[in-house]
């Protein structure tokens, strides 16, 4: 795989839950979608950004990698108007609104920035911690000075690779870890074929700053550090390394609670929650891989009605504790390599193994929630934008930022006009945005459920409505218990046209594959038969990328059925 450029940020923790923002916020990685192509550009303080070494191995990071599940790329199908976070292709950018000033950025120590708690670590007290750990990297960065050639990935030509180990008195493998530290922080940059020091060598004596930032860098970046886990492992960890490392902001904010040490079960009971509400909240099988609000309802409901509630159980079983447990070890490593978190010693009392933060990942978590404060008071954010405007902004944000969004939007009107927007917005011919909408009506609560329920009168909202008003009295609805046979081929076909407006091929495909339970033609004959206005548009786009032609050729005929007025 491919990995990210480290881009200078004053805020480290993993940023797989942070949103995409304008074009005047420089992003560290691809957004959501993306996402993995590893790109050049100017720093936060003007200076080149090194490039990040290629083909490491591991699980995207977080700030450089999709959503777990994202679709491969494929033969798009569809006007696209907005990225899905799932989606493969390359990270888009928005123009502020018209009239609009984007706050500058705030760096650390530039003015702005709340003083740090007492007793809390500043630069000074930290910069020789991260010192200290680079220093093998800062070594091989002074060493290598103007290097003629790298190879295509960034690193060290195996005969470099073996100069440093004996000029450094360190083994090959070491002085390519080394290596991959430099590039990552900015110690030497890539230039034409070749390298040299960066601009953080030169300051890193007497700039403490410019070395936490460097760290930082390198922080972004624990996945690619993280061991390669075992063959026998590679199968568990295709399927839950990448959700997995979505979680690692809330395991790290638990630590940053804590403030102490804390078993290596009580962090796994904490992940293994975490994957669980995922993938309850997400729905099951391919439909869980779909960033599409409301796709996993369809399918589920689908599913249900046609009986086929074995496979659905099969599709939702729930991880391992073993195999949480590897993914668990392989992200503490991963963190631990970057020096984020440490192993408490054994006390020789035969206790549980514990980890803690350490001062550099205390820090961390910290500028990150500045960060995020920073950010929702800032012309950044939608508050002030419309229903429609918050909701575009939101489809390329994943489910924690949108619904942070969402509240600080709702918080900001009445709730009664709130909710009259929300409506009007989903009423669109915008399928994504109806699915998103009812998603941002889910923070307005109670409140909204008198027009929710008159809204349930609208064959258009109908089954977003049902499930929405199922959902406030019983948090474990079952989509089949609540929608028709009707209500859910409708809400199929709608949130069918989502994808094939802002998704990809394989993402439709998946669509098709979850809910069709091996009966593709019992499937569209129920799309064909619901009334939707794009039922025949979705079809037809089924009909031309799905990879098996007997399920393509069933697709072309329901489409030609409802062309021809066919039932």
């Amino acid at each position: 795989m491919t990995s990210r450029n480290p881009r200078d940020r004053d805020a480290p923790l993993p940023s797989s839950h942070r949103p995409d923002r304008p074009a005047a916020e420089p992003e560290a990685g691809p957004g959501a979608g993306d996402r993995n192509a590893a790109r050049t550009g100017p720093g936060d303080d003007g200076r080149p950004a090194p490039a990040a070494p290629h083909g490491r191995a591991g699980t995207a990071s977080p700030a450089a990698g999709p959503r777990s599940g994202a679709a491969a790329p494929g033969r798009r199908v569809g006007a696209t108007v907005t990225r899905l976070p799932g989606a493969a292709g390359p990270p888009r950018t928005t123009a502020p609104a018209p009239g609009r000033q984007l706050a500058p950025r705030r760096h650390p120590g530039r003015g702005g920035r709340p003083p740090a708690p007492e007793g809390f670590p500043v630069p000074a007290e930290l910069a020789p911690l991260a010192r200290r750990m680079l220093a093998d990297a800062v070594r091989i960065s002074r060493w290598s000075g103007e290097l003629d050639r790298v190879d295509k990935r960034g690193e060290l030509l195996p005969e470099d690779a073996r100069a440093a180990g004996r000029a450094l008195a360190m083994t090959v493998g070491a002085a390519a870890k080394a290596w991959g530290q430099a590039l990552l922080t900015g110690l030497v940059e890539l230039r034409d074929g070749g390298s040299g020091p960066g601009w953080r060598l030169h300051a890193w004596e007497h700039d403490d700053e410019a070395v936490v930032r460097g760290w930082s860098a390198l922080f972004d970046a624990w996945t690619l550090l993280a061991p390669v886990p075992p063959a026998a492992l590679r199968g568990v960890f295709a399927v839950l390394a990448g959700q997995a490392v979505d979680q690692a902001p809330q395991l790290l904010s638990f630590l940053h609670l804590v403030d102490g040490p804390v078993p290596d079960g009580e962090l796994m009971e904490l992940l293994r929650r975490g994957l669980d509400e995922r993938r309850h909240g997400a729905g099951t099988g391919l439909a869980a891989l779909s960033p599409v609000p409301h796709a996993a309802s369809a399918v589920s409901a689908i599913r249900g009605s046609d009986r086929a509630a074995d496979a659905e159980e099969e599709d939702s079983a729930p991880p391992a504790p073993a195999d949480v447990a590897a993914v668990l070890e392989w992200m503490l490593d991963g963190l631990i390599a970057v020096g984020a978190v440490v192993r408490e010693p054994e006390d020789g009392t035969g206790g549980e193994p514990s980890v803690r933060l350490s001062p550099l990942g205390h820090w961390a978590v910290r500028a990150k929630l500045e960060e995020i404060c920073t950010v929702a008071q800032t012309a950044a954010g939608h508050i002030e934008q419309s229903a429609l405007e918050l909701l575009t902004a939101c489809a390329r944000y994943s489910p924690g930022p949108a619904r942070a969004e969402y509240r600080a939007w709702v918080a900001a009107r009445p709730v009664d006009r709130a909710v009259s927007e929300l409506l009007e917005a989903a009423r669109g011919e915008d399928a994504l945005l109806r699915g998103l909408a009812f998603e941002a009506l889910r923070v307005a609560g109670g409140t909204a459920e008198q027009a929710v329920r008159a809204a349930a009168e609208e064959p258009v909202l109908r089954p977003y409505a049902l499930l929405w008003l199922a959902e406030q009295s019983d948090e474990g609805v079952v989509p089949a218990d609540v929608l028709s046979r009707e209500d859910a081929a409708w809400l199929w076909v709608d949130t069918g046209a989502a994808v094939l407006d802002h998704g990809d091929t394989a993402l439709l495909v998946g669509h098709v594959e979850a809910a069709a339970v091996g009966d593709p033609n019992r499937l569209f004959t129920r799309a064909r038969q619901s009334g939707h206005p794009r039922a025949a548009s979705v079809l037809t786009a089924v009909a031309s990328t799905h990879p098996d032609p007997a399920v393509a050729r069933a697709a072309r005929r329901s489409a030609f059925s409802v062309h021809h007025g066919g039932a």
